[in-house]
């Protein structure tokens, strides 16, 4: 100690010396001693905190792959013997070549250093300590004043800097502080610190650089962007062969070695940096990993607290996304919907983890980017809630329904609850949550939704009857659907409340008339195929931060939210879309349930689907303004589409992304229908009598023919017929005045039995396209086919 003590004060008396003949000239000779300065340069503060400089965080997804790398300044900490020494000798030789030998203070470089600096010309000159002192002084500094005073031309900064470089020597060893120096000096082009700087440069880490490439590096950091050699090659190689001389000035190297390095050429494999979300192959998800970290209080007080520690701790955030589902998924979403597609229409889907709500898969049809006029470019992110960075959300259509069968068997109702509704109903009597009686609704089945009969949950849910559901909801209670549903995670996507005055009142709850995002509505699904554990979204589970030495260990938020039994009833239910219902052609060979959703006007339409281990639910609509621009008449994917439906894109998207996703997954069965919601058979079909006295227009005179006729005429006329009509929501372009029938099907004159549906399309008038007759329009429109399988509903 006392030696340690005793060379403090010899350096102090070294630097005395030196600044009272600095300041003597300045002084007028007022008799300042060594001595007395020495005194008051050991009184100046001297405990120079150095905490790690700022370094970049990087998001690996669920294999250790990088998604991202997110950073203030491109810096990696790496340990003194990763850095090859042929790198220290040049540093040294060029900046400090008695860097080992002085005590933090070089006599003769400071004393050049600071008369020039009085004389108004910087001038390098500092020891290597002294540079390090600097560099920690700015990259502490807090506000603007002490960023200035750290940068600011002076003799007091110099003097400073040399307090703080004595005390330094005697805290750290010489290794130590080259490490430290190393790590933080800024070699230009946005490389700061050695390691970057290899990897950089030369596309090598830095205990891999060779002499040459040593000496580049090293002869950058007097003055990073003139000497930078992608910029400026000419300078940067003649810089490179002065710090070649000096080495071998300092015996680092022999006059021989450094001629051979001279002519090698500076081999430059530059390596750009990769800051943020815009370069990642998954940016979407990337973004949605920044929002958690910066909008979560758990990771700092403020939002500025908390953006700094995640571009500068050089944290390793570790998520969920499976490399190999998410490139399904985006492969799938690019197929159906490009990018750039000329009707700027969007495909979004979010698969999710049941039991851990780990987010596997995140991808929509978009470039990221600022630019949201530009065709195919958006920084939103469709899947996401509107404060985590998505949209204010979409209507979810049909989706919703499940919600209502899980509010409807958590009260204890049975499979067969059953309602005999007409293609069109008028509900009343409804009640918001705060008790105010409801205007009456009427809702009609759209040409997607089954038909009007006799329907019990299982056959209403193959068909996706809105007719029953309205009436469902009802028997249920509109606010008991509401409260599942946020029991279920599906809040709205704005954040706004579903008692608010704005959405209190919205009688269409089941048919999913309020704004959602995939990620909560993939989240409800989650939970049914949990056997009814909720589980929060998820998309990070460990923080590792280095500068601190702590570990952020981040547990799935998982509760129960249903009962097995319910979520199994769910399940069941689900199941039958896909065997002779909605979702029929969407099967992936393995046991899956789910729910297709089309909103009014084919405004945007859905998909939620999934197997007991994997739950995703896919959108596809308009940013725009779906309502403004419905899914009608579009080209994707170089097909035409007069319509889309739930089933016509988005189950496709879901069914390519699962097929791919399951192939890691281990396939399991769904739990049996529970027995305490009674029998699973669906109501029996209208009685079929071909007997032409029975039902003389089933055999005499068939399918009226009602084209032309006004919709309330005609349907009279269908009922007379022995038939039911349903009026669809599409109007087709006819010569038929807009209004009356443009189509039916089956065509006029069809022999069906009684009860059967007659589809009936109204006209929109002509519209530059033929139309009219009694058949049905086929091609000429692109309309679905009313098949067994309703595959297009």
């Amino acid at each position: 100690m006392l030696q340690k003590l005793g060379q403090l004060f010899g350096v102090a008396v070294a630097a005395g010396v030196l600044v009272a003949a600095l300041v003597a000239p300045l002084l007028g000779g007022i008799g300042i001693t060594a001595r007395n300065v020495a005194t008051g340069f050991l009184n100046m503060p001297s405990e120079l905190e150095t905490p790690p400089p700022p370094e970049r965080s990087i998001i690996y997804d669920v294999e250790g792959g990088v998604i991202a790398e997110v950073y203030d300044q491109n810096r990696e900490l790496v340990e003194l013997d990763e850095i090859a020494p042929i790198m220290q000798e040049a540093i040294i030789a060029i900046e400090d070549s008695r860097f080992y030998e002085h005590g933090g203070l070089d006599v003769m470089g400071t004393f050049r250093a600071a008369l020039r600096t009085i004389a108004g010309r910087t001038q390098g000159g500092s020891s290597i300590t002294q540079q390090y002192v600097k560099n920690v002084l700015i990259e502490s500094a807090t506000s603007q004043a002490e960023q200035e005073e750290a940068r600011e031309t002076t003799l007091g900064r110099k003097v400073r800097e040399l307090r703080y470089a004595v005390a330094l020597e005697q805290q750290m060893t010489k290794d130590e502080i080259l490490e430290g120096y190393l790590n933080i000096a800024y070699f230009g082009d946005g490389a700061y610190g050695a390691e970057s700087a290899a990897q950089h440069f030369f596309s090598v880490s830095a205990s891999e650089l060779t002499l040459g490439q040593a000496a580049t590096l090293a002869g950058l950091v007097r003055y990073p962007e003139l000497y930078n050699p992608r910029l400026n090659p000419d300078q940067a190689q003649d810089r490179r062969d002065v710090v070649l001389d000096r080495m071998v000035d300092t015996g680092v190297i022999t006059r021989e070695e450094a001629e051979e390095a001279k002519t090698e050429e500076l081999g430059l494999d530059i390596t750009m940096p990769s800051n943020g979300c815009v370069p990642s192959k998954q940016p979407f998800f990337c973004d949605y990993v920044i929002q958690e970290i910066e909008k979560n209080e758990m990771f700092g007080e403020t939002e500025t607290e908390r953006a700094r520690w995640l571009r500068t701790a050089g944290l390793e955030i570790h998520t969920t996304l499976d490399p190999d589902m998410q490139a399904a998924g985006q492969k799938a979403v690019d197929k159906w919907v490009p990018r750039e597609n000329k009707s700027r229409k969007v495909a979004a889907e979010v698969f999710l983890e049941p039991g851990t709500g780990a987010i596997r898969v995140m991808a929509q049809s978009r470039n990221y980017g600022p630019d949201e006029s530009k065709i195919g470019e958006t920084s939103i992110n469709f899947t996401a809630n509107a404060d985590r960075g998505g949209s204010t959300g979409f209507q979810a259509g049909s989706t919703f329904k499940a919600i209502t069968l899980a509010a409807a068997l958590d009260e204890g109702l049975p499979y067969s609850t059953s309602f005999t509704t007409g293609s069109t109903i008028t509900v009343t009597g409804q009640k918001s949550c705060d008790g105010a009686p409801l205007s009456d609704w009427t809702v009609s089945n759209s040409s997607e939704s089954g038909s009007a009969a006799t329907h019990n949950m299982v056959s209403g849910t193959k068909g996706s009857v809105n007719t029953y559901f309205a009436r469902l909801q009802k028997r249920v209670g509109l606010c008991d659907v509401i409260r599942m549903a946020e029991n279920l995670g599906v809040t709205r996507a704005d954040g706004q409340s579903y008692d608010n005055p704005h959405t209190q009142g919205n009688n269409s709850f089941t048919l999913g008339s309020e704004e959602v995002s995939p990620l909560n509505v993939a989240g409800a699904y989650a939970t049914f195929a949990s056997r009814g554990v909720y589980c929060k979204p998820q998309a990070i589970t460990r923080i590792v931060d280095h500068q601190s030495g702590r570990t952020i260990e981040i547990e799935p938020e998982c509760e129960r939210r249903l009962s097995k039994d319910v979520a199994d009833g769910v399940n069941y239910l689900l199941q039958q879309t896909f065997r002779g219902g909605t979702a029929s052609g969407l099967s992936i060979g393995r046991p899956v349930a789910g729910k297709t959703g089309t909103t009014d006007n084919s405004a945007s339409a859905w998909f939620a689907g999934y197997t007991p281990n994997l739950a995703g639910a896919v959108f596809v609509g308009d940013p725009r303004g779906p309502n403004q621009y419905p899914l009608r008449n579009v080209t994707l994917g170089g097909r035409y589409y007069s319509v889309v439906y739930g089933a016509t894109i988005p189950g496709p998207i879901w069914r390519d992304t699962m097929v791919e996703a399951v192939k890691k997954l281990d396939e399991k069965s769904f739990a049996k229908a529970p027995s305490k919601f009674g029998s699973t058979s669906e109501p029996a079909p209208p009685q079929r009598n071909d007997d032409a006295d029975a039902n003389p227009a089933a055999h005499q005179g068939g399918v009226p023919d009602v084209v032309g006729l006004g919709r309330g005429e005609a349907v009279a006329e269908i009922q007379a017929a022995g038939y039911q009509a349903n009026v669809s929501d599409l109007r087709l372009p006819s010569d038929q005045p807009e209004g009356t029938v443009a189509v039916v099907e089956p065509g006029a004159g069809s022999r069906l039995p009684e009860g059967s549906v007659v589809n009936v399309f109204l006209s929109r008038g002509p519209s530059g396209g033929g139309g009219g007759g009694g058949g049905f329009p086929g091609g000429d429109w692109g309309l679905p086919g009313f098949d067994s399988e309703w595959g297009m509903f």
